[in-house]
């Protein structure tokens, strides 16, 4: 697996990706993408999970009606790594 991501490193790292933000303990990242509709939010999830599958690394969704809220952290590792951030990145892409 890949090291955690130290505060500096992450911080610049997130440059490139800044819809996200970190939590407070800096255990993780998220993104909250709101929609016109529902449906609209459950097909962005579905191909958020199309793209995680592949990439096998996974984020926590929170779906509330047309907002989706993402989180993303490499569980085995406790906290931030790449892979999360390169997820992030994938995710923009999609969504953006």
């Amino acid at each position: 697996m890949s090291d955690v991501l130290k505060d500096k490193e992450l911080d610049q790292a997130l440059k490139k990706c800044p819809e996200w933000e970190v939590s407070e303990d800096g255990k993780e990242i998220s993104r909250t993408i709101e929609f016109e509709e529902f449906t609209e939010a459950i097909d962005c999830v579905n191909d958020i999970a199309e793209i995680a599958e592949e990439a096998q690394h996974h984020p926590d969704f929170d779906i509330r009606y047309s907002k989706v809220i993402l989180r993303l952290t490499t569980h085995d590792e406790g906290g931030v790594t790449p892979a999360d951030i390169e997820m992030a990145g994938r995710i923009d892409n999609l969504v953006d």
